[in-house]
């Protein structure tokens, strides 16, 4: 027999934590970071006569401007095994019980489950009474989380796991960590940093950016429970130039031997490259000097956060410089992120959303060319579900407001080009 169980933040958490189908989006943490946008949280935990837990949902609910009514939005739940068709059923009796007392107009969920074992949940959940929004693109727009995203295995020692990237990655990961960079776990005093970091890749990368009261409300929620940490990538000036240095020597020695060899055509085309290697070497020892100068103590050059809930981490948001991009500090990051992610309990490591092999005028081919490097498959999702409660206004919300937004966009759009066209 199921029953609703009333149990603490804590218990909530360890159960999200250890299931199969939890994600850090159904953590209590969350749900208090997002006080901040809007948000408020109710939760539910169904078990059976025993008292042991079968399935948890955090609610999450947002107002809806100059109505009385919300929106309802389970991110990433239930968490329940969707097999145990009577726990589903339960568990969505319950929900909308709550969804009607805050007066949501809908409740919409977007389950962690892989499709190809799943195809047969969504027939269950329209026969709930669920209206599924399609499989969408990982970048489409009309859904709230990415229904398809990038997920590395990362089970692995260290060894294995840079073998498992692509080959010019490996390459680019192996002279990132020689390059002078150092990746370090920063603290909360230094968010003002990565968040003047985005604010340069958005305006490089031509997106908005939010306010470090954001970025700060979420670290203070996830990172006390071990949740989310900050990463920085700092060049070290002074390696930098004793690396430079050594390898120069390496170069004037083998300069020194291929003068010795006999073979003319083969000791002229080695001797040259050797040249423009010594060459490259020397102009980018004058380059570091100045920046150790200018930056005596180091240059911060990139940064992220990382989230984790139980055996899954998160790369949530990142960010660099445009200076010094040769140094190649998102490499180093990376594979460090995903070392610290491992060592602390994670066995995947998810990227975050994708558009599938876009071609390559797609403004999304950039992302999916970086994400498909590191070992990653792609993790498809069933997709987003809504169940309706109050259809006029949902209409409204759903439809209308979106195609007013497209059609404010357009407007825009058409008076710019119609201005530039003077």
């Amino acid at each position: 027999m199921l029953k609703l169980l009333n149990i603490i933040n804590k218990e909530h958490n360890r159960f999200v934590e250890s299931h199969p189908c939890g994600d850090l989006l159904q953590l209590t943490d969350w749900a208090q970071s997002k006080r901040l946008t809007g948000w408020y949280s109710r939760r539910i935990a169904v078990g059976d006569e025993t008292g042991k837990i079968l399935g948890t949902a955090m609610l999450l609910f947002k107002k809806v401007p100059k109505t009385g009514s919300t929106l309802c939005y389970i991110s990433r739940g239930f968490v329940c095994d969707f097999n145990n068709r009577p726990l589903v059923e339960f568990m969505l009796k319950e929900a909308l019980k709550i969804a009607e007392d805050e007066n949501a107009y809908a409740i919409k969920i977007d389950p962690d489950l892989p499709l190809d074992e799943h195809r047969g949940t969504i027939e269950f959940l329209k026969s709930l009474g669920f209206r599924h929004r399609g499989l969408q693109d990982g970048m489409s727009k009309d859904n709230i989380q990415p229904r398809q995203t990038m997920v590395a295995d990362i089970e692995k020692d260290d060894k294995e796991l840079l073998q498992s990237f692509e080959r010019n990655n490996r390459t680019k990961v192996r002279n990132a960590a020689r390059r002078g960079t150092v990746v370090y776990k920063a603290g909360r005093n230094e968010l003002a940093i990565f968040v003047e970091l985005m604010k340069e890749t958005g305006e490089r990368d031509g997106f908005l950016t939010r306010d470090i009261t954001y970025f700060e409300s979420m670290y203070d929620h996830l990172n006390p429970h071990g949740h989310m940490e900050l990463f920085l990538v700092k060049l070290i000036p002074e390696d930098v130039s004793a690396s430079l240095q050594e390898d120069l020597m390496k170069v004037e020695k083998d300069i020194e031997k291929a003068a010795r060899k006999k073979d003319s055509s083969k000791k002229e085309n080695q001797l040259k490259d050797l040249e423009n290697r010594r060459e490259k070497l020397s102009k980018q020892l004058v380059e570091i000097e100045v920046i150790k100068q200018e930056h005596p103590e180091g240059v911060i050059l990139s940064g992220a956060l990382l989230a984790q809930s139980g055996h899954k981490a998160y790369y949530l948001y990142g960010a660099s410089s445009d200076s010094y991009r040769e140094y190649l500090p998102n490499h180093n990051m990376q594979f460090e992120m995903m070392k610290y992610a491992r060592d602390n309990g994670a066995k995947t490591y998810d990227f975050g959303g994708v558009s599938v092999s876009p071609p390559q005028d797609s403004p999304h081919f950039g992302l999916w060319q970086f994400k498909k490097v590191w070992g990653t498959e792609v993790s498809e999702k069933i997709g987003e579900f809504d169940y309706v409660i109050n259809q006029p206004l949902y209409t409204l919300a759903e439809v209308g407001v979106p195609m007013f937004q497209k059609g404010k966009v357009k407007l825009n759009q058409l008076i710019r080009n119609r201005r530039r066209g003077r």
